[in-house]
């Protein structure tokens, strides 16, 4: 099934004649619609980049796609539990939720993030496939990125260092860590039991980069901004735990205390190459509510 087969014939389409961001491009094809109008049909979703609903202001666009504005009735397929950040033809970016697997394992294969996803861009055309890039922890919240098909994948696996250039995490920590900015590298090893620990390089033992700097603190507690370099498995925890300042609520690795009945960690900025146009994109997903309830 086509997706502009679904588009409403009277739908306004705009072909892109060079590389552009949607905003700019929008405001110099739409005629009659001031500045506020045509941020607010972004907004509400109702303009598409071949056929693909897009709500990112500056989601780039590269010759030959089409982008359309879509009449306020028209149907939407926002069927997903949590907000979508971005979404093209090659990547779909999400806010994934805390207490949500990324995607399954042994004892939950439905109730993911990935399945949610999958079932989503299926029900606009059910060929379509989602590809895992990366992962979060279950009780981790924040930017999750999926390609949408295999050679973005496959160009992600190849070029992730070079593709990457930020992966930014919002950490509570128990206490004030000392000095108030730093890296951390160490060798992560996994457990029997699937817990990770510093240990020496060697067989198993892969190299893990985190750095932090404490954003404000009190109450026994700090916000860190976070910036890891490697994606290690429980990377962030282990380090915070290492260093004597446990994320709150992480009692798995030491935390004392669960001030907001969760895990006090989120994903809030991915920055990276776009594969289809080459310009540098960043999308970020604001710090939950309930961090700064600790604070209080």
């Amino acid at each position: 099934m086509d997706h502009q087969n679904k588009r409403p014939s009277k739908a306004p389409i705009y072909t892109v004649d060079e590389p552009a961001t949607l905003l700019p491009f929008l405001l110099a094809k739409v005629k009659g619609k001031s500045r506020n109008n045509v941020k607010s049909l972004l907004s509400r979703r109702l303009v598409a980049v071949d056929g693909v609903p897009v709500s990112q202001f500056d989601a780039p666009l590269a010759p030959g796609q089409q982008v359309s504005i879509l009449p306020a009735s028209a149907p939407r397929a926002d069927a997903l539990p949590f907000p979508i950040l971005y979404e093209d033809q090659h990547l779909i970016v999400v806010n994934k939720p805390a207490k949500l697997l990324s995607v399954a394992n042994e004892k939950e294969k439905v109730r993911t993030a990935y399945h949610m996803v999958t079932d989503y861009v299926k029900a606009r055309r059910v060929d379509d496939r989602i590809y895992v890039l990366h992962r979060l922890d279950r009780d981790t919240s924040g930017v999750l990125m999926f390609a949408r098909d295999p050679e973005t994948k496959e160009l992600f696996q190849a070029h992730w260092n070079d593709m990457v250039t930020r992966r930014g995490y919002l950490a509570v920590v128990e206490g004030t860590p000392k000095p108030d900015r730093d890296t951390i590298r160490s060798f992560l090893v996994e457990t029997d039991t699937h817990l990770s620990f510093s240990g020496t390089p060697g067989k198993g033992a892969k190299e893990a980069v985190t750095s932090y700097q404490v954003v404000k603190a009190g109450g026994g507690y700090a916000l860190l901004d976070i910036s890891i370099e490697t994606g290690r498995k429980n990377q962030i925890r282990v380090h915070m735990k290492e260093m004597g300042h446990p994320v709150a609520g992480d009692k798995q690795y030491g935390a004392r205390t669960n001030p907001i009945g969760r895990l006090c960690l989120h994903a809030n900025e991915l920055s990276f190459t776009h594969p289809a146009t080459g310009e540098q994109v960043t999308f970020k997903a604001k710090m939950p509510r309930d961090f700064n309830r600790v604070f209080r």
